[in-house]
């Protein structure tokens, strides 16, 4: 019997908690300015240093809940903001569709659009509020004041804009437009629009060149098949492309401009590249799958950047280096480093001086020291389908009859579990307990064809791939099969009830937070449904059988669950209404089921604030700790 963890050895649940850290690093085009995120549990702001006076910074700061999703240099004094806003814990931030400027100062703060600050916004700018969102599509080649910015209207779906906008008083020159909604352009160096892509109202990926002055779909060859431009190069002679064949993969490629005379430059045989290094001219040097642990692909390795690329994950092994921005003329460069124990640390480069020195850290209360390792391996699915999972071990333990916690991520299509750091994982890991994640069929970084399994399944084939991956872990011996339990959140809150429907008797609890448990209030709760693009994704994925949604929603099967549960949710969530955690409690109540409730008012999609984080950790652990024992000691 392995040896129960000690309390006093634990890292503190705090840290897992807390939420304070720097992000979004961007250099000013001189080099002489340094953006930076900032969250501070729920003080957000973006801060501007000088890099001749790191100590003090001028502060941009942002409204409640607020926060930078993006922040790009249109000149070398003057900052965009692309806002978001945290609707909980579970996923990345969603984008606000509102777009900001300021100077290096902090002064002359302006919308560039804006919905929620009103007509004259904070910087004065005369203009009534947007009714629509945007987003930033591309910078110039060369800094020059402005910026492309592509919007979407609420009450229009079938189109989509960009404009020239100048970043000095928000004027707007309309230089692009579609008639579909949604969609993504991809310029060439000279500011021309030359691709459209992104899903049509019908959920559907399609791809447009610009021929003529007229827009041409492109055809995908068989369904699956993608082409996705990425960006031009600085000499406009390259695009650089993903594309697959037959749903498989996506590849890294360069063509000609009309997307031609196609060369390899990137593949993987199980997932799809990504994490893209490009030089400040636009062009790629190293690419790496997006699954397994990232083993970085060297492209045109006779390159100076190449070269020193491949230094850098000399000088840091075992962890993974992204380029996170360079001055315009290349000679200063901010670079990450990260792992799945270390969330990021940033770091400065002077080529001119070879001078490399540590930034600061994404997560300053994380000590990678006592994080635990990640795994990724492979098996097979029930039917055969080689699938992806990846096991958190708590640190200094025996891969060996561990008390296991399956952990499905939400999503779920196009979404995917990878190697590098997970907050929940890592947390469940220290206190002792192994932590299976299942890549389903559906989730994202195999390519289209994997994503399309998944539609339509989402009570059964995905479910059975979670359950198959549990049965491969006991089979291997790597979880005990008397000390299973299973916690997720959004779908994966779906998840844990549903699998514990589908394999009676697998799991010993079953923990859900901010779930779907009635497939059928999709259709008439939450946000997916206010728009037609939403509703047509729900048909696609759970269909619109009122047979087959009762057939496939927890709470209408509450009688088959045998285990305790423990339902968390807040009470303000738009994405899985209060109504779902409702629902589903009602449900286990009618049929005499025990259950736990652990909600939060004012919260959203997911906990956010740390003291409430904290509780729910809490939680979480007592009821693991009630239902399958207490974890292994953690070294």
């Amino acid at each position: 019997m392995p040896v129960v963890a000690a309390a006093g050895d634990r890292v503190p649940v705090e840290a897992f908690a807390h939420r304070g850290g720097f992000s979004l690093p961007r250099l000013s085009p001189d080099g002489k300015y340094l953006a930076v995120a900032l969250e501070q549990g729920e003080d957000h702001a973006v801060l501007i240093y000088h890099l001749d006076d790191m100590g003090h910074p001028k502060s941009l700061r942002l409204p409640w809940s607020q926060l930078a999703y993006d922040i790009q240099w249109t000149g070398p004094d003057r900052i965009l903001v692309e806002l978001a806003k945290f609707w909980g814990s579970l996923d990345r931030p969603e984008r606000l569709g509102e777009i900001t400027a300021a100077n290096a100062d902090g002064a002359r703060v302006q919308p560039m659009f804006n919905r929620e600050w009103g007509q004259a916004g904070r910087g004065g700018l005369e203009r009534a509020a947007d009714d629509g969102y945007a987003t930033i599509a591309a910078l110039p080649s060369k800094a020059n004041g402005h910026f492309y910015m592509q919007t979407y209207m609420w009450n229009d779906e079938k189109n989509t804009w960009l404009y020239d906008v100048n970043a000095d008083n928000g004027v707007r020159h309309l230089i692009g437009q579609i008639n579909v909604g949604d969609m993504d352009f991809t310029m060439d160096p000279d500011g021309n629009v030359r691709y459209a892509q992104g899903r049509d109202i019908d959920n559907n990926y399609v791809v447009y060149r610009m021929q003529n002055g007229q827009w041409a779909q492109l055809t995908n060859g068989e369904r699956g098949d993608r082409f996705e431009p990425i960006a031009f190069s600085q000499d406009k002679q390259h695009l650089y492309a993903l594309t697959n064949v037959k749903g498989g993969p996506l590849s890294l490629v360069q063509t000609n401009g009309d997307g031609t005379q196609t060369q390899l430059l990137a593949k993987d045989d199980f997932g799809s590249i990504g994490y893209v290094q490009w030089t400040p001219q636009n062009e790629p040097i190293a690419a790496a799958p997006t699954t397994g642990i990232p083993k970085s692909i060297v492209i045109n390795g006779d390159q100076q950047l190449s070269q020193i690329y491949q230094v850098l994950l000399s000088k840091f092994p075992n962890e993974f280096v992204n380029f996170s921005s360079f001055s315009e003329d290349g000679t200063i460069l901010i670079f990450e480093v990260s792992s799945d124990r270390e969330p990021g640390t940033y770091y400065l480069f002077d080529m001119k001086a070879r001078k490399i020195g540590k930034l600061f850290s994404e997560n300053a209360s994380i000590d990678p020291d006592k994080m635990s390792s990640r795994v990724p391996m492979h098996f097979t699915a029930s039917d055969g389908m080689p699938l992806e999972a990846i096991l958190t071990v708590p640190r200094g333990a025996t891969m060996s009859n561990l008390p296991m916690v399956l952990m499905p991520h939400g999503g779920p299509f196009d979404i995917h579990d990878t190697w590098f750091f997970d907050t929940d994982a890592q947390f469940l890991a220290s206190r002792g307990y192994l932590v299976l994640q299942v890549n389903y069929r559906g989730s994202g970084g195999r390519g289209p064809g994997f994503v399309d399994a998944g539609y339509g399944k989402w009570g059964t084939r995905i479910q059975q791939d979670l359950i198959d991956g549990v049965k491969w872990a006991e089979a291997q011996h790597y979880g005990d099969p008397k000390r299973v339990c299973v916690y997720g959140g959004s779908f994966g809150g779906y998840s844990a009830m549903m699998s514990v429907i589908r394999a009676p008797g697998l799991f010993k609890c079953a923990i859900g937070e901010a779930g779907i448990y009635d497939l059928s209030m999709m259709y008439d709760k939450g946000d997916i449904k206010d728009r037609k693009a939403g509703r047509n994704y729900l048909e696609q994925a759970i269909g619109k059988d009122p047979s087959e949604l009762a057939a496939n929603s927890p709470d209408k099967l509450a009688d088959k669950i045998d285990v305790p549960v423990l339902l968390i949710h807040g009470e303000a969530d738009e994405r899985a209404p209060f109504a779902q955690a409702k629902a589903m409690r009602a449900a286990l109540e009618a049929a005499h089921k025990p259950y736990e409730w652990l909600t939060k008012p004012k919260e959203g999609h997911g906990f956010y604030k740390e003291e409430n984080l904290v509780d729910m950790y809490n939680h979480v652990q007592s009821f693991l700790e009630k239902n399958i024992g207490p974890g292994v000691q953690v070294n």
